[in-house]
């Protein structure tokens, strides 16, 4: 996060007024994807000599602006800018998965996933990815069961709520450096003592740098995709 508030400032300099605008931003995407400044100074709006992937790129960030700038949609503040570049971290995104996931699982429609419900989602997490081709249910799974108790309803009455489910699927939680440990101690752990030696980790060096405790912004930008 400390990072985007550096290029934040780097952004903002034409002028430097506490915004960026989607001008500055989009001269430093060209930058930063190798065009001279001749080009950004002067490009065809529609970058018609563009590549068909950086066309996309752009596409995808202009409706992830649109979705952070709530003052003036031309123009970010530097909160909306974090918003922008980590929109898993931002409340709003977090908010929307919490109803995608009383819209899917709430049966009875009392918003609140009890147990049961909670026992019945996809298998490759909470709030990932909540498309309906990707649900492949682990219904009464007692590891989920588990989850549900010890690690989301806080407050013991065997139901949780939006603030419960909020705080689970936030990725500043704990519980995804605890999930991601365990994974990497179960893949890699070949002698079965519940500890990785420095040999265990070399023979899976390629898992490890892939790993979510490695590069964190990549994994969150993938889970929420």
């Amino acid at each position: 996060m400390r990072e985007n508030v550096g290029l934040f400032t780097a952004i903002d300099n034409n002028p430097r007024n506490g915004e960026v605008s989607w001008e500055e931003y989009h001269a430093y995407f060209l930058r930063s994807h190798g065009f001279s400044e001749s080009y950004i100074n002067s490009h065809d709006k529609k970058h018609s000599e563009m590549s068909r992937s950086l066309k996309e790129s752009i596409m995808r960030d202009r409706a992830r602006w649109a979705e952070a700038a709530r003052n003036d949609p031309e123009k970010l503040t530097l909160d909306e800018f974090l918003a922008f570049t980590h929109p898993e971290s931002s409340h709003r995104a977090l908010l929307q998965m919490v109803e995608d996931l009383f819209e899917k699982f709430d049966r009875d429609g009392d918003e609140q996933l009890t147990e049961d419900e909670f026992s019945d989602l996809p298998s490759d997490g909470v709030g990932l990815d909540l498309r309906e081709d990707r649900q492949q249910s682990i219904g009464g799974s007692e590891d989920r069961r588990k989850e549900f108790r010890h690690l989301i309803d806080k407050n013991k009455n065997g139901k949780a709520d939006r603030t419960e489910l909020l705080m689970y699927i936030d990725p500043r939680n704990p519980r995804h450096a605890i999930q991601e440990a365990q994974h990497l101690i179960t893949l890699s752990d070949t002698n079965l003592d519940g500890k990785l030696d420095l040999p265990e980790i070399l023979s899976k060096m390629d898992l490890f740098l892939g790993s979510k405790m490695v590069d964190t912004e990549r994994s969150f930008h993938d889970e929420f995709r």
